[in-house]
């Protein structure tokens, strides 16, 4: 296993981790999630990724039990939960100090922890001023109930307000972002973020890096009615697939494999190792929904990339953000 610095913190999260959307508490339950997370912690991984809004905080529930089963050293582990979407009540949903420390108490519960070593805002919430948000996890911190904190899909201007905000009133600033990034999501980690690596040391614990499958090729011959784009409440996504939008995805993901199988390698380990060769990706989040899965992903370490393999990427994927302009050159 590598390991990397997330952002400009000391601690070191394994470049691969695991999480469990769509799968922890739906499509993989307590023994089956026990025998994951064992098999992860031997191969090295050492980040467990969750949240309260992954069915309705039943992932979290399942993956406290595993880890109280298996009894790992709680120093050589680190785990996290994100706030927003806690239930239907206007109490329970958002950023508010309230739902942000009600959250956190209720995810230490079911993750049968005493701490979170990273706490996200899951998404930005329009309604709450930031200051209230960045006060409410500093005093968490404070409490020692959270470690690290950070948000997830945030844009880079409210990043940067959540900085100000922080330095203004001597409060703990977010330290790591967790945002979509694979071949086809490129354009917030690439380029809205750019400057953050540099200037407040921004750490990035990216998800769904295979595209919710796509970059598996399992679908590459057409949808079908396996895999998570049939999954019951995930119609929003097969959606997506079937535009025309998609479509044109697909076709990429297609010619990907194709350069896959030129070079000896497996598609998803392709992709995989792709993420891996950005320098600010502090890690890259694994779904899986049974241990022989997550071993064979856990492979695309084995996997580089030369340049010219990231050059032929690039001719078929056709959307590398551009570089900023260097007017002192024109």
């Amino acid at each position: 296993m590598q390991y990397r610095r997330l952002g400009k913190t000391g601690l070191q999260l394994s470049a691969l981790s695991l999480g469990s959307w769509v799968t922890f508490g739906k499509q993989v339950h307590l023994d089956a999630a026990t025998a994951m997370m064992k098999t992860a912690f031997e191969l090295g991984v050492n980040f467990f990724d969750n949240a309260e809004g992954y069915e309705q905080g039943s992932s979290e529930k399942v993956m406290g039990e595993a880890l109280q089963a298996l009894g790992l050293p709680r120093d050589e582990f680190c785990v996290s939960s994100k706030v927003f979407w806690g239930g239907k009540k206007p109490t329970q949903l958002g950023l508010s100090a309230k739902h942000v420390t009600d959250a956190c108490h209720a995810a230490l519960k079911r993750l049968k922890v005493d701490y979170l070593d990273l706490y996200f805002c899951h998404r930005p919430d329009l309604h709450t001023p930031i200051e209230e948000t960045v006060r409410a996890m500093h005093n968490l911190i404070l409490q020692g109930k959270v470690l690290y904190w950070g948000t997830s899909e945030w844009s880079a201007a409210q990043i940067v307000e959540a900085h100000r905000v922080a330095a203004l009133y001597n409060l703990t600033p977010p330290v790591m972002e967790q945002p979509q990034y694979n071949l086809f999501e490129r354009d917030k980690v690439e380029a809205e973020y750019r400057d953050l690596y540099t200037t407040v040391g921004l750490g990035t614990t990216v998800w769904s890096p295979l595209a919710s499958g796509v970059l598996t090729g399992k679908y590459n011959e057409g949808l079908g009615s396996d895999g998570r784009l049939s999954l019951p409440g995930y119609e929003w996504l097969r959606a997506l697939y079937e535009s025309d939008e998609g479509k044109a995805k697909l076709a990429k993901a297609k010619a990907l494999g194709g350069l896959a199988k030129e070079i000896g390698v497996s598609m998803h380990h392709l992709a995989l190792a792709w993420c891996l060769t950005n320098p600010n990706v502090s890690t890259v989040i694994l779904g899986a929904s049974k241990t022989s899965q997550l071993e064979d992903n856990i492979k695309a370490l084995d996997v580089e990339l030369g340049d010219d393999v990231v050059a032929k990427i690039e001719d078929i994927m056709q959307n590398k953000p551009a570089e900023p302009t260097d007017w002192t050159k024109n």
